[in-house]
């Protein structure tokens, strides 16, 4: 029964025992010089610490607070490595005879500073360099050894920071896991797994950098053996020149690089391949997935620190690149180096421009096959680089059915040239060749010239230049604008959108940046200017969603700020136009700039002008030329911006002719402004204003004038019937629906007077004469298609009449005419039927009137 009892007592005891040894950690102050001292002695450099804490379980061992590794002085004061927790586990078989010995040292969230100072020299080199020169067992024998056995020395979460001699630089490596140990008496061991970073950007996406390897022992670093794998993957483009130049260029794809490297630092051997996957643009987001590779060898010298026996080859179809010779660091400025192509096919040239350039067409396809070769040299003695080559894309064609252009096939040769003699002896040969381009100092590839031309016709070419940063294409000579249309929208160039035919000499060019510029705003790639001149003659232009086509001659000429016409000729809606445009640059589209003109008119006639910009060529009443007849924001009217001044010798409206009419008009977002509206009509003047909104629905005109010294006679014969005569004036203000039904729909108020007139038609009593006016003034409401006079005045020889009712825009007439009293005596008349024939009866019996019914 005791014994029973005592073995769950015993169970207990013994748990209790292992949870104590796991969770209390007793101080060993006595023992923090000896573990002071055991660490320094396995990494070979003054050690602090600031407490210790004795661990049984699971592994006797210390538990260690802010432990600082102390470098060498020559790299600096800062301390190489500090970790503010440390577990030291000892080693058992020294400990079983009594000796403190370090096994392994597990540091969390680690600090290590990797100084390089002048000649070439790191501090970690050093502490491997005095490693392999000490008398340290290997880190894996588990048998006792009277000497010290280097320790596994293991960091998690740590931060590796790179310094140049003081100077701390921005480039680190976080969440950084690494690990050292000594594989054998001879050969030392390390692996680290890190994200690359800098302190002075935001970095996302800069991929993980994994890096193993082993070394031996040597009596020199630059002579110790070593194998070296390499891995940097899932880094993005776009982050990782930001992390290597600060700044993103604005390419993206995910980058993988392997490499492997066996000798010693005297005579590495370098094995590497890299590749890009869904290279692009950044804002280029369709077409074709593009993968980059490439696959490099050589050799490379820590005594001379270069890069020997370069190659490095990438497969383009059927070809290759090859880049072959000898390249120093880059502090340096060493090297020699040459660049081949072999059979390399066009359209995988083509592939690669579609993820550079913005708007190429999806179908763009290619023929042809490139050759060619590059040199580039410099020594450390000279101040710029020299750079030497040519090629050729043989039998070159470019085709796009979407666009329906083509170009070639064509040779198109090329050269590289600098500024050194041989460069500048070369381009002084190319010069009697070159037209119209400046040529950039300093290295730069030059291309053309080409042919422009169908396969069977000659015109227009192209020559240009293009360097590290910016490229600059001239063309020159006569061309088909549709051919050079067509050929700009499959280049990715904006075009108008228009149907273009004729002929055009043109002097122009088109210049850009390969570089994206980053803002607050984000990244933006410059859009390609095109600058120069163009002088058209007898060109067709048919715009998008218009009538008839227009007829231009012009000179054009595109300045960096502005697009300025002059010399403008042509012809549209059987008008004949001259005068000057200007529109600014730098809008985005064509349609978003606003158009700047001075145009002068033989004659305008407002429903053929109406008809051609809407597209319709049948005819339609005069009174619905304001009708769109169009879905919103498809109209010419909804896409321009324009303003400026228009004068014409004839302005027609249906049958009535204004002539020597001007006005100032202004179009932003659909709001059509006609102010300053001059014109000399019906023998006297006109001015008004108006404003058409074609952005509401439906599309709103609202309108004011007035008139002077109209001849009413004048008015009569543009409608066939001599019903008044007389000189008027007047004034408006009307608003409705720019529509056909805009008299019936529309609204306002008139102000008409009329002096010295008389009404034909009319006959009052037994008067056999026409109805005389002395002066009629009276105010008038339209509503419905009518005009309301309520107190009109007429004064005429036989009295003064006050005047009420309506005359409708079809021309019905219901008036009444009351006399003015005199001597208490009242009379009138009531007009009714049409304005040509009017009925007069009498409004009581005082007097009478008749019909006098106009001469058939």
């Amino acid at each position: 029964m005791k014994i029973f009892s005592s073995k769950p007592r015993a169970v207990l005891a013994g748990t209790l025992i292992v949870l104590a040894l796991f969770l209390l950690h007793p101080g060993a102050t006595r023992l923090k010089s000896r573990v002071i001292t055991s660490i320094s002695a396995s990494v070979g450099r003054p050690v602090d610490l600031s407490s210790v804490h004795i661990r049984l379980l699971p592994r006797p061992g210390f538990e260690v607070e802010n432990l600082v590794v102390y470098d060498d002085p020559v790299f600096g004061a800062e301390p190489m490595i500090r970790a503010s927790e440390v577990t030291a586990d000892l080693r058992l078989t020294a400990l079983l005879r009594g000796r403190i010995e370090i096994a392994r040292l597990d540091l969390t969230e680690p600090s290590l500073n990797l100084v390089h100072r002048e000649g070439g020299y790191w501090n970690l080199g050093a502490l491997i360099q005095r490693a392999t020169h000490s008398s340290l067992a290997p880190t894996g024998n588990a048998t006792a050894h009277p000497r010290p056995h280097f320790p596994y020395i293991a960091g998690s979460s740590g931060r590796i920071n790179f310094k140049n001699g003081p100077e701390k630089k921005p480039y680190a490596f976080i969440n950084a896991d690494f690990a050292l140990w000594q594989d054998s008496e001879d050969s030392w061991g390390g692996r680290m797994k890190a994200q690359p970073f800098r302190s002075d950007l935001n970095l996302t996406d800069v991929g993980q950098l994994q890096v193993e390897g082993t070394w031996k022992r040597a009596q020199m670093v630059r002579e110790t053996p070593l194998e070296v794998k390499l891995e940097w993957s899932r880094a993005q483009v776009g982050q990782v020149t930001k992390f290597l130049t600060g700044i993103d260029k604005g390419w993206r794809g995910a980058i993988d690089i392997t490499a492997s490297l066996s000798g010693s630092l005297s005579k590495l051997k370098i094995s590497s391949t890299a590749a890009v996957d869904d290279f692009r643009r950044y804002d280029i987001t369709s077409g074709k997935s593009l993968r980059l590779a490439a696959r490099c060898d050589g050799e490379y010298s820590a005594e001379t620190h270069e890069f020997h026996q370069v190659l490095c080859s990438a497969p383009v179809g059927d070809g290759v690149l090859t880049l072959t010779g000898d390249v120093g660091l880059p502090a340096t400025n060493n090297y020699v180096l040459s660049l081949k192509a072999e059979d390399v096919p066009a359209i995988g040239m083509v592939l690669l421009a579609e993820r550079l350039k913005k708007g190429l067409p999806d179908d763009l396809t290619a023929e042809g096959t490139l050759h060619g070769v590059l040199s580039l040299q410099q020594s450390g003695s000279e101040s710029v680089a020299r750079w030497d080559g040519q090629g050729e894309i043989a039998n070159f064609r470019l085709t796009s059915e979407q666009t329906k252009a083509e170009l070639g096939p064509v040779n198109v040769p090329f050269v590289i040239l600098d500024d050194s003699p041989e460069g500048r002896k070369r381009a002084k040969v190319l010069t009697k060749i070159r037209t119209g381009a400046i040529f950039p100092k300093g290295a730069h590839f030059e291309f053309g010239p080409i042919a422009l031309g169908s396969a069977h016709a000659t015109g227009a070419s192209a020559r240009g230049w293009l360097n590290r940063s910016s490229y600059n294409v001239v063309m020159t000579g006569d061309a088909e604008v549709a051919r050079t249309l067509r050929l700009a929208r499959m280049m990715g160039f904006p075009a108008i959108a228009a149907t273009a035919e004729g002929p055009a000499q043109l002097n122009l060019q088109i210049a850009g940046n390969w570089t994206g510029a980053e803002s607050s705003q984000g990244l933006a790639f410059a859009a390609p200017q095109i600058t120069g001149t163009a002088k058209l003659h007898n060109i067709r232009v048919t715009p998008w969603g218009m009538g008839d086509p227009i007829e231009i001659s012009a000179e054009m000429q595109l300045a960096p700020d502005g697009v300025h016409v002059r010399k403008l000729n042509a012809k549209a809606a059987s008008t004949t136009w001259s005068g000057s445009l200007d529109m600014p640059r730098g809008c985005g589209h064509p349609e978003s700039c606003t158009v700047h003109f001075a145009l002068n008119a033989d004659q305008l006639a407002l429903n053929r002008m109406r008809d051609w910009v809407s597209g319709r060529s049948k005819s339609r009443p005069w009174y619905r030329v304001l009708e769109t007849g169009r879905s919103p924001g498809t109209s010419l009217l909804a896409r321009l911006h324009g303003t400026g001044q228009i004068h014409t010798s004839r302005f027609v409206v249906h049958e009535v002719t204004a002539t020597n009419a001007s006005a100032n008009l202004d179009l932003e977002a659909g709001v059509l402004t006609i102010s300053s509206l001059k014109a000399d009509v019906f023998g006297g003047k006109y001015r008004g204003n108006w404003e058409a909104d074609f952005g509401a629905s439906p599309a709103l005109c609202s309108g004011s004038g007035n008139l002077s010294g109209v001849l009413l006679a004048k008015i009569a014969d543009q409608m066939k019937d001599g019903w008044i005569a007389g000189t008027a004036s007047g004034s408006y203000e009307l608003k409705g629906p720019c529509s056909g039904d805009f008299w019936q729909s529309g609204s306002g108020t008139l102000q008409v007077e009329m002096r010295d007139g008389v009404l034909p038609h009319v006959l009052i009593g037994d008067d056999p004469a026409a109805l005389r006016v002395t002066r009629l003034s009276g105010t008038g409401q339209l509503a419905s298609g009518k005009i309301e006079f309520s107190s009109a005045k007429l004064n005429s020889p036989s009295g003064t009449y006050q005047i009420s009712g309506s005359v409708s825009l079809n021309r019905a007439v219901n008036l009444k005419m009351t006399r003015i009293p005199i001597d208490g005596t009242h009379s009138g008349y009531d007009i009714t039927g049409t304005l040509a024939r009017p009925q007069v009866t009498p409004l009581s019996n005082t007097e009478q009137a008749r019909l006098k019914t106009p001469a058939k």
